[in-house]
């Protein structure tokens, strides 16, 4: 069956607290079981490996019992993925699946290692040693079944368990990986079958901002998001979250908390909220550097989407003109799509000029005054987009790639997101009610 026909989780096994933030029975955290994710620049050496171990420590010895997904090291996969194709320009799957899962593995036997260090007894996990149960699809494999049990008979005997993300095992014994960003996904679906209410993602940033802080100066940090709007987010190009694993925490109602690993501090809590909210906030600003447009003549939009499901890439935007396919393909290289569409005998042209800039809401579909909003500032500051799309939550516009950095942040102007002290105390009174 697959994740999303998970039943519910239980509350956890007694004596296992599993309480939200705010909820009774959270004042100590004793025998609570946590399920922390931290990310590549979180174990990226030696140093790091052990404030992770630290932090893992400290929370066993106040009780908790700990599950800690860990991902590769800096870089790692990136190296693995070179080396594989310096040897072959079409890596078997397979064989390419084997290599890469070698990263996480190496992470949290090294992590493992770290902890017996301090005196704390730990066990390291293979996706596979932790019963993740997957689909046959190389590099992209889905979710189907996770048997726990190793990980509780662990945690049962006092020990932290490290588990290797972004990997799995298919019916057939082979490796599998998830994916890109595969690590939170592993994450969040631990925390479902393990019982957890929550999942802390550790990352090298303090949470969620209203826009890239790396583009936008002055990008705000949330203090809370939906998981809606956190999908529109990540879905927009907002890379502090994988898109699939928001959606399990949605289907399974998992609340997320993506903080520093660096630091105590609290971070942006990623969670249900009440419907009362719809349609009154502009959540932020997201974008895709290189996000191509491509175009087919005399072809259906269905005979597209065909050819890209055949070869299991997912279509972002398609509109049809009159004798005429357009679509784009986020996070899919040109070379993928124009593949896919030889395999049909299509021939496809490429827009690579061009990038996407997007405004997430709560509900734009209700609000038309976004999108006069973005088109405004978008036409005041000389930038022209090249295709709009407005749908429920989120207005995406491509530009030209050397304007999407300047549109983000005349958008993030144009909404007002680094002064909104509305929607700051909206935020901490959903804070104190959760």
């Amino acid at each position: 069956m697959t994740v999303t026909e998970w039943p519910k989780p239980s509350p956890g096994p007694a004596g296992v607290e599993s309480a939200r933030p705010g909820e009774a029975g959270t004042g100590t955290p004793r025998n609570r079981r946590v399920v922390w994710k931290f990310g590549g620049t979180s174990v990226g050496d030696a140093d790091r490996l052990r404030a992770v171990a630290r932090r893992l420590v400290s929370a066993r010895r106040q009780g908790m019992q700990v599950v800690a997904v860990l991902s590769a090291m800096g870089g790692t996969t990136d190296e693995l993925v070179r080396q594989a194709y310096g040897l072959s320009a079409e890596p078997q799957p397979r064989e390419l699946d084997a290599l890469l899962c070698v990263g996480e593995i190496t992470s949290c036997a090294l992590a493992a290692i770290a902890v017996h260090e301090l005196g704390e007894r730990a066990v390291s996990l293979t996706g596979s040693q932790a019963g993740i149960l997957t689909d046959e699809s190389h590099g992209n494999a889905r979710l189907r079944q996770i048997s726990p049990e190793r990980i509780i008979e662990a945690l049962d005997e006092g020990a932290i368990v490290l588990v290797a993300g972004f990997q799995g095992v298919s019916g057939t014994g082979d490796v599998t990986t998830l994916g890109r960003g595969g690590s939170d996904a592993t994450a969040i679906a631990l925390a479902s079958v393990l019982g957890a209410r929550e999942c802390d993602i550790f990352t090298d940033v303090p949470g969620v901002f209203t826009a890239d802080p790396r583009v936008v100066s002055n990008a705000r940090k949330l203090t809370a998001v939906s998981h809606e709007e956190m999908l529109q987010l990540a879905d927009a190009g907002a890379r502090v979250m994988q898109t699939r694993a928001v959606e399990l925490a949605a289907a399974h109602d998992i609340d997320i908390h993506v903080r520093s690993s660096f630091s105590s501090d609290p971070g942006t809590w990623i969670r249900r909220q009440p419907s009362s909210l719809e349609g009154e906030r502009v959540s932020g600003i997201a974008h895709i550097g290189h996000d191509p447009l491509y175009s087919v003549s005399c072809r259906s939009p269905a005979m597209v989407s065909v050819a890209m499901a055949e070869r299991g890439l997912a279509i972002g935007l398609i509109v049809h003109g009159e004798g005429n396919v357009r679509f784009t393909a986020p996070g899919v290289g040109s070379a993928q799509v124009v593949a896919a569409m030889a395999a049909m005998d299509i021939e496809v042209s490429v827009r690579a000029d061009l990038g996407s800039v997007s405004v997430v809401s709560a509900m734009v579909v209700n609000r038309s005054d976004v999108a006069a909003t973005v088109l405004s500032a978008l036409e005041t500051s000389g930038i022209h987009p090249q295709l709009i799309a407005c749908m429920p939550n989120r207005v995406s516009c491509h530009v030209p790639a050397g304007d999407v950095g300047r549109a983000a942040q005349v958008l993030h102007d144009a909404f007002q997101l680094d002064a909104d002290e509305e929607r700051s105390s909206r935020e901490a009174h959903l804070e104190c009610a959760a």
